[in-house]
């Protein structure tokens, strides 16, 4: 089966990578195609991005948390039944978590799909030329299809850049000229209606701005070839025997999921979603996930449900199983702190304090062992917590160094920053023996 698929690269972040998918995505969408969106690396808000604009789930590859059968089992299985497959690369073309490995070029070439690069190039002619040779030579698995440039205003300016395409062989696809109003709207969202309405309508301005300024068609017709299929290698395990019963909390303060976690869940049983921020309890569960999200956009209404709050503590001290990451985290610490320190009592399950006060990114791979088991994930957060709760373990980047992420525990509840991707474990419900 032919299908047009390609993975959308650039030199650098910042230089319009998201946008473009978004803007394509939905060009193809409104042309009547399915369109299947991926995205590479541990990103879990640009997926909701593509979700919106394709109107499917994107899928996470990413070459640290998982294995490549198990990147390649996932392209498969979700390109089966769509026209076109688009891969939304992560940072530079050739950034990864060592070296090269790991980056969208890594995944391109092992997925053996091309690559379309967006360059900025801001104050340069000409000398694009061997920015282009050096992408097109650098690695014998990288093929670039074609390359698109942003924020180049004039058709002068632009021939400039033809003449570089020309002499190096790669086909220039159009330009984006600046616009100031074509800016993607924050991504400290939640899941309200306006902000959806409001991300719908910036998709649909991307979208016709990349009809009007890109060759749609050719861009199709030189990225169309035949899909690799490869067999599924997950096998999913019983829950003692039983299928597991699952509760996800998932409303405007906890949003952020790999898509193929849930469906690991889905595939060993059901799965219940339930809102901590309305509802006034859990629902029946074997096991309970309290992802991240921003649960410092809501604190007023989380800390007024002291129903939902009471029967999560009821669960935990039974004895229920339950993993809390990031904002599920913060969410069982005593309080949270919004950024002028005022707290909100929390559910109490940690005597931490959780607090958006001077506020400091953190992120990174994270890897650590528990029970023999190898776990993987990522981190990316502004708050910290404060307290004297020991970690249970050691947990290591993705170069093998110690970090001073905590992973805290107390009876059956295992709790952290870190966003664990499990959907290629045998059976994550030994986390907890």
């Amino acid at each position: 089966m032919t299908k047009s698929q390609f993975l959308i690269g650039a030199s650098s972040s910042g230089s319009g990578k998201t946008t473009l998918t978004i803007g394509l995505l939905r060009a193809f969408k409104n042309r009547g195609l399915q369109v299947q969106p991926f995205k590479c690396g541990p990103d879990y808000i640009d997926t909701k991005f593509h979700k919106l604009a394709a109107g499917k789930p994107s899928i996470n590859l990413d070459l640290f948390l998982s294995s490549q059968e198990h990147v390649k089992q996932l392209y498969s299985t979700y390109t089966s039944s769509c026209d076109v497959a688009l891969t939304e690369g992560v940072m530079g073309l050739f950034d990864g978590y060592h070296k090269w490995q790991g980056s969208g070029a890594h995944i391109a070439g092992l997925l053996d799909i091309p690559i379309i690069l967006v360059l900025t190039p801001k104050s340069m002619a000409y000398s694009v030329a061997p920015i282009l040779y050096g992408f097109k030579n650098f690695h014998k698995d990288v093929s670039i299809a074609g390359v698109i440039f942003n924020m180049v205003n004039s058709d002068s300016h632009y021939r400039f850049l033809q003449d570089a395409c020309n002499d190096v062989g790669i086909p220039a696809l159009g330009r984006l000229p600046q616009n100031n109003n074509l800016k993607i709207p924050s991504r400290h969202l939640g899941l309200s209606i306006d902000r959806n309405l409001l991300l719908d309508e910036f998709t649909e301005k991307a979208a016709d701005f990349m009809e009007q300024h890109l060759p749609i068609d050719e861009i199709l017709e030189i990225t169309t070839k035949n899909t690799i299929t490869h067999s599924p290698v997950i096998q999913y395990k019983s829950f003692h025997g039983k299928p597991l019963i699952s509760a996800v909390a998932s409303d405007e303060a906890f949003t952020f999921y790999y898509h193929e976690n849930i469906e690991y869940l889905k595939n060993r049983g059901t799965v219940t979603f339930f809102s901590p921020t309305h509802d006034k309890e859990l629902p029946d569960a074997d096991f309970v996930y309290l992802p991240g999200g921003y649960p410092e956009l809501y604190l007023d209404k989380l800390s007024e449900n002291k129903s939902m709050q009471e029967s999560i503590r009821r669960y935990v001290e039974q004895g229920g199983r339950l993993l809390a990451e990031c904002g599920g985290m913060m969410y069982l610490s005593s309080c949270i702190a919004d950024k002028t320190g005022k707290e909100y009592p929390m559910a109490g399950i940690f005597k931490q304090k959780a607090s958006m006060e001077g506020m400091e990114l953190t992120l990174g791979y994270r890897q650590f062992t528990s029970n023999g088991i190898c776990v993987k994930g990522h981190e990316f957060h502004y708050s910290s917590v404060s307290g004297d709760e020991e970690s249970i373990l050691t947990q290591y980047n993705a170069r093998g160094i110690p970090v001073d992420t905590k992973l805290l525990r107390y009876k059956n509840t295992i709790a952290g920053y870190t966003h664990i991707y499990w959907a290629e474990m045998d059976d994550l419900m030994e986390l907890f023996n």
